[in-house]
């Protein structure tokens, strides 16, 4: 019965150490991404506050795949590094527990948090982040009259760059587009536009009113030419911005259609077959999701020793080193992201790693540690 209490116990302070910094750590990360991802995808666009939460809600899976074993390795350096300056350790190991007995409950946590991070790294964010590329193109869609904000110039647009001055709905105010085609550009200067679209339509009219062009042909000698137009309609196609914001890579598609890709050598989406390149950045990505799903194991046998060490030396430096032990876990991960082009440097490979290196020094410490 003591045993059982004290399981709880451990479970328990671990448990809320990590919660805690699992919501510090996500909110940080979340509000970093949100600005991040917003001004990749739309720029100065404003959007509606249901659009930004949904945002919000797909960018947390992201989050979860880093801050839960990083707030795991926090909870349990500060919990052992705890019992061990209250000597609670010493008391415990008097009455004949061992190390491995004492830290169970750790070990069964990290079991399973490993599997809510296999789920998380396999199929919670892979679906989040491809419906986080596609929420662009539908809120464009369905409002293409976000595209225009107020004293912004618009560059999403291929071949176009436009400035608008004011706007009230679909009603464009002082538009300055920049058309440019080649070595010829065209300059339209309008003072008023109203913006036209279907539901379901790939295309959006604008039509300009008090409208000035200025053609510059582009060639030695080639001149201004300049005309005056009451009306002037303009057509913009969607089609070309749908084509960049929901191309598909690698870290966007299910680990099944990665596993298939990697097997047969073709691509899942146009069965065309895939280019050295293009079979390693698949390999390393699905490496990556089962790799890095062990983190909270790795860090439990990195940790519990770390937290011992330290406190009994009666220095932070112990917490310094496991918050290192982490971001040298992160730069293998980073370094084999980084090298997902590169067939030849095994980057798939790589992504083991820091699971098998710092098992291996964990063990060591944790065996160590158990004999004293």
């Amino acid at each position: 019965m003591p045993f059982r209490i004290f399981d709880r116990y451990l479970a328990r302070q671990i448990g809320m150490a990590t919660l805690i910094g699992v919501g510090l750590l996500s909110g940080v990360m979340v509000l970093g991404n949100v600005y991040k991802k917003l001004d990749e995808l739309l720029g100065n666009t404003e959007l509606p506050i249901s659009v930004v939460l949904e945002f919000v809600a797909l960018v947390i899976p992201f989050s979860l795949i880093y801050t839960i074993p990083w707030a795991f390795l926090t909870g349990i350096l500060l919990v052992f590094g705890r019992l061990s300056a209250d000597n609670e350790l010493v008391s415990l190991r008097m009455t004949g527990m061992s190390m491995p007995r004492i830290c169970l409950p750790v070990f069964v946590m990290a079991v399973l948090l490993s599997g809510l991070c296999f789920y998380v790294n396999v199929d919670l964010a892979p679906a989040a982040k491809d419906r986080m590329k596609r929420l662009f193109y539908r809120v464009v869609a369905d409002n293409p009259e976000t595209l225009f904000q107020e004293g912004q110039v618009l560059d999403k647009m291929p071949g176009y760059r436009i400035y608008t001055g004011k706007r009230d709905g679909t009603e464009l105010k002082d538009l300055h587009i920049m058309q440019i085609n080649g070595n010829a550009t065209s300059y339209i200067r309008a003072k008023e536009a109203t913006l036209y679209s279907k539901p379901g339509s790939l295309d959006f009219l604008l039509n300009l009113r008090e409208e000035h062009l200025e053609h510059f042909p582009g060639q030695p000698g080639g001149g201004i030419q300049a005309m005056h137009f009451g009306t002037k309609s303009l057509s913009f196609s969607l089609a070309k911005l749908q084509e960049d914001t929901v191309r598909i890579n690698a870290s966007m598609k299910t680990t099944a259609a990665l596993t298939d890709e990697v097997r047969t050598g073709k691509n899942c989406f146009t069965g065309v077959d895939l280019t050295p390149v293009e079979k390693s950045l698949s390999n390393t990505e699905l490496n990556k999701r089962y790799s890095f799903s062990l983190a909270s194991i790795t860090f439990a046998l990195v940790g519990i020793p770390l937290g011992v060490t330290a406190q009994r030396r009666e220095t932070s430096m112990g917490f310094v080193i496991g918050i290192a032990t982490a971001l040298a876990y992160m730069s293998f991960i980073i370094l084999a992201e980084g090298l997902g082009e590169k067939p030849g440097a095994m980057p798939h490979l790589l992504m083991w790693v820091p699971n098998v290196l710092f098992l291996g020094v964990g063990a060591w410490m944790f065996r160590k540690l158990s004999r004293k």
